[in-house]
């Protein structure tokens, strides 16, 4: 009867393995919204991370996070760091290339509560009634990551963050492009 147990718990393990091993070893996650303003608007706020306390749905999950900001305030070779005791973890990002008012790539390091290494993307392409801003986030999935992706699908983890986080990125975007005109006037 062990001997039968045994079997039939190594065959469930077997097969949890090959389950596991041909699931994607690349994840994707992105969202978009439309901004009523031009792209420099929301390029400007995502090209500097100084601003992304305004508007980074990750800045609020605790408001004792520590902070450090090295290299130019802004654009390619900009770092940011955070640690956290509560929610946020800690990390690194590191601005590595930045083409306004369309492009801006972030290399976003991981370190609690996992270690991970992943790629962030923002575009900003104009549209007849403003610009279409994308958050776009690419990583590679170890056989821990994907066995965890199992349970929890990494697109509705953090699709509804990169949503709140947009949404908060256009009116700011917008109210800044409003300012702007009636300071011209």
């Amino acid at each position: 009867m062990f001997r039968k147990i045994a079997a039939g718990v190594a065959a469930v393990i077997v097969l949890f393995v090959i389950v596991v091993a041909s699931r994607p070893s690349k994840f994707h996650v992105e969202r978009s919204i439309d901004i009523a303003a031009p792209p420099q608007f929301a390029f400007e706020k995502v090209n500097d991370f100084h601003a992304w306390v305004d508007w980074s749905p990750y800045e609020k999950l605790d408001p004792k996070m520590q902070r450090t900001f090295e290299g130019p305030r802004a654009g390619t070779g900009a770092v940011y760091a955070w640690s956290s005791e509560a929610g946020a973890g800690a990390g690194r990002m590191t601005l590595q290339k930045s083409e306004s008012p369309s492009l801006v790539t972030i290399e976003l390091v991981f370190l609690k509560p996992m270690q991970a290494t992943d790629v962030a993307t923002f575009t900003f392409a104009p549209t007849a009634t403003g610009t279409k801003a994308t958050w776009a986030l690419d990583g590679d999935m170890n056989f821990v990551s994907k066995a965890f992706g199992l349970f929890m699908d990494m697109d509705k983890m953090i699709g509804g963050d990169f949503e709140r986080g947009l949404v908060s990125l256009k009116a700011i975007a917008e109210s800044s492009a409003k300012s702007r005109v009636e300071a011209s006037n």
